[in-house]
């Protein structure tokens, strides 16, 4: 069993609203939601063997507050006080506040120190790992093509510049009003070539040990799963690296804050989980994901519903 949560963007400020100035966002009372999460995860029982948080630990204006070491520490604090591993992807908020590279060297950075878990580029925040017998967890990393939290001067800056540019003409690069592909937006980002061709190795191996894979990463990668504008750039490249295996059972994904799911035509799951920040302080938003031979079953609190997935 393992714990999901996503979309925490916790802020010592006041409730705010989301860009477009309707949805209502908790900052503060985030952090709070999320200690009752950790308290739930740690009553379970059987107790959960992980948690997955899946993107934007803290939001982009702490950056503009000077706040985003002491905003992280807060989150870490409260995931510090389960007695199991917590598996980071790294969402746009994470890259508002801080570079990739100096991301390398916070508590977000859970893939592993050494051995070959993941990509050559230790700056991409991809890895695998194996939680019980035939089960492996992938964490793939959204932003390994992006305009966030890189050096404009640098080789991978330019190349994400020119792949947004070549696919969205606004002046505010943030916004899809009237493109043709929505999601090429600059808070959504994308997989290299060097990443797929490792997930594609991953994925090679489990094939052959039998295993189940369940994948995580920030910004959902199927359309069915998203809003049509909260979806990976290239997230086409990655279906079809697992449309070309068999082992991967269910994507867990964040980003879009109203959650969403589908089954996909090769029976694969695909969950994008309700955001946090947007949680009424009497609700929540985290679940727990019990792991059975042949099904997930999401025992999920406050917004999240309970769903089982079959394979």
């Amino acid at each position: 069993a393992f714990g999901v949560v996503a979309d925490i963007q916790f802020a010592d400020a006041e409730d705010g609203y989301d860009f477009g100035g309707c949805r209502r966002r908790y900052y503060r009372d985030s952090l709070r939601l999320l200690r009752e999460a950790v308290q739930a995860w740690a009553g379970e029982s059987p107790p959960i063997d992980f948690v997955l948080q899946l993107g934007d630990s803290i939001d982009g204006q702490n950056a503009r507050r000077g706040e985003a070491e002491s905003a992280l520490q807060r989150v870490l604090e409260v995931l510090g006080q389960l007695p199991v591993p917590v598996h980071h992807a790294w969402g746009n908020h994470e890259l508002y506040n801080f570079s990739r590279a100096r991301l390398v060297h916070t508590g977000l950075y859970s893939r592993p120190a050494g051995g070959s878990d993941g990509p050559p580029d230790r700056e991409c925040h991809a890895y695998h790992c194996s939680p019980a017998p035939r089960l492996r967890l992938v964490v793939l990393d959204t932003y390994d093509v992006s305009t966030l939290g890189t050096d404009p001067g640098s080789p991978r800056y330019q190349e994400s510049l020119r792949l947004l540019r070549e696919k969205n003409s606004n002046e505010d690069l943030n916004s899809p009003e009237g493109l043709r592909e929505p999601h090429f937006v600059a808070f959504n980002g994308g997989f290299s070539q060097a990443q797929l061709d490792w997930f594609d190795e991953v994925l090679k191996f489990s094939d052959e040990n039998q295993e189940k894979v369940i994948v995580t990463d920030h910004v959902p990668i199927h359309p069915c799963a998203s809003n049509g504008v909260c979806l990976a750039w290239n997230y086409e490249a990655a279906l079809s690296v697992i449309h070309s295996h068999r082992c991967v059972v269910c994507v867990l994904a964040g980003h879009l804050h109203d959650g969403a799911y589908c089954l996909d035509s090769h029976g694969v799951h695909h969950l994008t989980l309700e955001g946090v920040i947007e949680t009424p302080p009497d609700s929540n938003a985290f679940g727990t994901v019990y792991v059975y031979e042949d099904k997930l079953v999401l025992k999920g609190r406050g917004r999240i519903p309970d769903r089982v997935m079959q394979f």
